[in-house]
């Protein structure tokens, strides 16, 4: 049995897919969630509004308890760049200022920062450790120690091996510099248990379209609660003022609650996808379905040693994710996954590698039957 039900995904009966690190298949239940919501727009128009609104604040609920944070704190966003600008942009900067961040993350959590520097804000790297691309804590103590820090900004889970951050040990060490933290979740939200607030994170974003199960196109966005008057709105509106109904008063009056940032109108049709996502992670019980991918990788990781492929993971206690990288047969990545692909697996090629991450629904068997595919490509290659 598998945590999350295989007739939730009907990406089943065509591939034996293997990339949810990036750009996930809909469960059926988000499906049918945004038909219902398109369905009440082309029947009713704005009096379809005031239904879909109370059920975006159902949604806004559950998706903070996916998070580990409070409701109030919680945003819904376009996607993760947007998150990350609203802190890169949303802080008042001097020149001198520093942020440090990892030299293998995605672009997404590089481009707001390093467009910082036409302000006079030093960005420096912390370089990972070895071909698992390993993030120890201890190499940002090292930057932290090297100079004054204003931010430090990672991922959660790297997006090209999979390394995971100790979110509760980084937020620590960066408080202890005087420094906030900023976490791109993207690559963890809706696999691995969350608990933001009690680690300590300050401000973190992710859009649905990865681990949460959800549609294109939205996200949501975290600011701890001592910080909400520390960031600047970027795109205040209509919608981020306390009192957002009342169209004749011109009184910029921010909302109190991470709402301020949500600025205008929302895509309210995607919003209700991902909660519905949400929810079928939620009723699974993320913990369970965390349980069963750490397994498939563990086999996966296994039988990749057994037929003499390298995998460049780091697996090693908590740095494990559900990301498995691994060595192209024959040297090229791009080619490896498309032959893959033309076998009916879906995985992807990242940083150098042959990335493959499952979720809640994929079985043991189709793991085997991945690995069996691998060995034929590595035949093939000798």
């Amino acid at each position: 049995m598998t945590p999350l039900p295989r007739s939730q995904f009907p990406v089943t009966r065509h591939h034996r897919f293997f990339n949810h690190a990036g750009v996930t298949p809909l469960p059926v239940v988000a499906a049918e969630a945004i038909s219902r919501c398109t369905d009440a727009f082309v029947t009713g128009g704005s009096v379809a509004l005031d239904p879909v609104e109370a059920r975006q604040e159902e949604i806004r609920v559950i998706a903070a308890q996916l998070l580990g944070v409070p409701d109030h704190t919680v945003a819904f966003v376009k996607n993760t760049t947007e998150g990350l600008s609203f802190v890169a942009n949303g802080l008042r900067w001097s020149p001198g200022d520093r942020v440090v961040l990892p030299a293998c993350e995605f672009p997404s959590n590089a481009y707001p920062w390093l467009a910082l520097r036409d302000l006079g804000v030093q960005v420096d790297f912390v370089e990972p450790v070895g071909p698992g691309q390993a993030l120890p804590v201890e190499q940002f103590e090292q930057a932290l120690r090297a100079a004054p820090t204003r931010l430090v900004a990672t991922s959660w889970v790297q997006f090209g091996r999979g390394w995971r951050t100790d979110l509760a040990g980084l937020a620590s060490l960066c408080h202890e510099h005087g420094a906030l933290l900023c976490v791109d979740v993207i690559q963890g939200l809706g696999l691995l248990p969350a608990d933001l607030a009690a680690w300590g994170v300050d401000f973190a974003a992710a859009d649905a379209h990865k681990w949460m199960l959800g549609p294109l196109g939205v996200g949501l966005f975290y600011v701890a609660e001592e910080h909400i008057d520390l960031l600047r709105p970027m795109e205040p509106g209509w919608a981020s003022v306390q009192h957002r109904d009342d169209y004749d008063r011109l009184e910029l009056a921010f909302d109190p609650t991470a709402r301020r940032f949500e600025g205008g109108s929302f895509n309210n049709i995607t919003i209700e996808g991902m909660g519905a996502s949400i929810e079928l992670l939620l009723e699974a019980g993320v913990d369970a379905v965390w349980r069963h991918v750490d397994e498939l990788d563990r086999r996966l990781t296994e039988g990749l040693t057994a037929i003499g492929v390298e995998v460049l993971s780091d697996r090693s206690g908590d740095g494990r994710s559900g990301i498995v990288a691994f060595a192209a047969p024959g040297g090229d990545p791009a080619e490896s996954a498309a032959a893959l692909q033309a076998d009916g697996f879906v995985t992807a090629a990242r940083s150098g590698a042959v990335r493959v991450s499952p979720h809640g629904y994929n079985t043991a068997d189709e793991i085997d039957e991945l690995v069996a595919a691998v060995e034929r490509l590595a035949r093939a290659a000798r």
